[in-house]
């Protein structure tokens, strides 16, 4: 479905999604290192030349809060990471803005968290924002809202958000920047490591050991939290190029430099991939081994019959996991019921049930299959 694409479509991606990690725009004791981050700018700017759009995911906020903050090191405690990060935002777009305006370029702030990809409204929202920054000639700079966010602020540094963003814009490409070279097939500092140039199927990955890489203390992801993502975007459609953040400039034109993941299907469509990847479920229903074999199998909708137990707290439309008799989940979907409407419907056939309660439990078209 995917064979003879190779990592020539990067360059002549139109429109390029790019991730830089806090290793990579800072220095050794901790705060933002200019150089880098000018140089960055500049190899953007440079793409930009050529009639393409960049959105850039920058991490590097925490980070940047610690020097002014006269903290030593990463704070361990979520109170002073949110306040590193109110401060260290701040100093951080103020210096991409100045570093873009060298280049004539304008930048645009875009503050997100995981709920505003799980929420299909504020997924939509997003994608206007973006939409009409981009047609106005603006970079996005994009970054987790840190400075008010719970578990998010530990959430791969914000790789997997990158790999979301990739696809809320629609982007060619997705370029992945380290403080490494690439995927290599085991830890970059053993001797006889070997850089992969080009990952095509999940076996190989899995084949390889993606032990935690990166400049230690400042950054939260890891190399195993870039596959992550890799797999996301690729798995969607959208080809990836994991290389050194020094590299960047040959990056952007495909050249050969990191590890080339090429799509690994066809670009799925934008709400079958937010309910696969960017939703929380909100609640679990166990089906039988017919309606297991139904929703797989036969992608027909799921209804009240072939489910067994429910649990959690949800409301009609709420995005759902849905399990096997032995609790393995098959599908994710939205509910047509509130969680309390549920239990005197399960095991009954439609002709049972009175009229109003006749339709789908999670239509087929907002359901989507896991395995």
């Amino acid at each position: 479905m995917t064979g003879g694409v190779d990592r020539s479509v990067v360059g002549a991606a139109a429109r390029v999604v790019v991730k830089v990690g806090s290793s990579s725009l800072t220095s050794a004791a901790g705060g933002l290192d200019t150089a880098r981050l000018d140089t960055l700018v500049d190899a953007l700017a440079a793409h930009r030349t050529r009639g393409r759009q960049v959105v850039l995911v920058s991490s590097g906020a925490i980070a940047a809060g610690l020097a002014p903050l006269r903290l030593p090191r990463r704070p361990r405690d979520l109170a002073t990471q949110q306040a590193a990060a109110s401060v260290g935002q701040m100093l951080l777009v103020e210096r991409y803005a100045a570093a873009f305006a060298r280049h004539d370029l304008v930048v645009g702030q875009v503050l997100l968290t995981a709920d505003d990809l799980v929420r299909r409204a504020h997924y939509r929202n997003a994608n206007r924002t973006l939409e009409r920054l981009l047609a106005l000639g603006v970079v996005p700079v994009v970054n987790e809202n840190d400075a008010v966010a719970t578990e998010e602020i530990r959430f791969g540094d914000n790789d997997r958000l990158a790999a979301l963003v990739a696809h809320l814009v629609q982007a060619g490409a997705l370029v992945l920047l380290s403080d490494v070279d690439g995927l290599y097939d085991g830890h970059p500092g053993r001797p006889g490591a070997r850089l992969l140039a080009e990952v095509r199927d999940g076996a190989e990955l899995d084949r390889v050991d993606v032990g935690r890489s990166g400049a230690a203390g400042v950054g939260t992801g890891g190399m195993a939290s870039k596959i992550d993502a890799a797999r996301i975007a690729a798995g969607a459609g959208v080809p990836v190029l994991l290389a050194n953040a020094a590299a960047v400039g040959p990056a952007l034109a495909g050249g050969p430099v990191g590890t080339f993941f090429p799509p690994t299907t066809r670009r799925t469509a934008s709400r079958l991939f937010w309910l696969r990847h960017a939703t929380t479920p909100r609640g679990r229903l166990v089906l039988d081994a017919g309606a297991v074999d139904a929703v797989v199998r036969r992608r027909t909708s799921l209804l009240s019959a072939g489910v067994t137990a429910v649990h959690g707290d949800f409301g009609a439309g709420d995005p759902v996991e849905l399990v096997d008799p032995g609790g393995a989940p098959v599908a994710r979907g939205l509910v047509g019921y509130d969680a309390a409407e549920l239990p005197p419907l399960l095991g009954r056939s439609s002709r049972e049930l009175a009229p109003e309660h006749r339709r789908e439990v999670v239509h087929r078209d907002d359901l989507v299959v896991l395995r």
